[in-house]
């Protein structure tokens, strides 16, 4: 998961935690605000959550394009 280890060296920050009605959010931000928010999936597993976490990231590093799962 290089995408999440190198926003942590960069100063960056990932938390996974309950968001407002949401029991499950990862969230990806850098010292400028929020990267992704990805709700857990039902059956998902932690693993599985963080490889998409690291995927959202990649595609900011790539094409700076936020993602937001608790907008939907």
């Amino acid at each position: 998961m290089k995408n999440i280890e190198e926003l942590l060296q960069d100063g960056g920050s990932v938390s996974i935690e309950p968001m407002n009605d949401i029991p499950c959010v990862a969230c990806a931000a850098d010292v400028h605000g929020t990267i992704a928010l990805l709700v857990r999936r039902n059956g998902e597993s932690l693993k599985a959550l963080l490889k998409r976490l690291d995927k959202a990231i990649a595609r900011y590093y790539s094409d700076t394009v936020v993602t937001d799962e608790t907008d939907e």
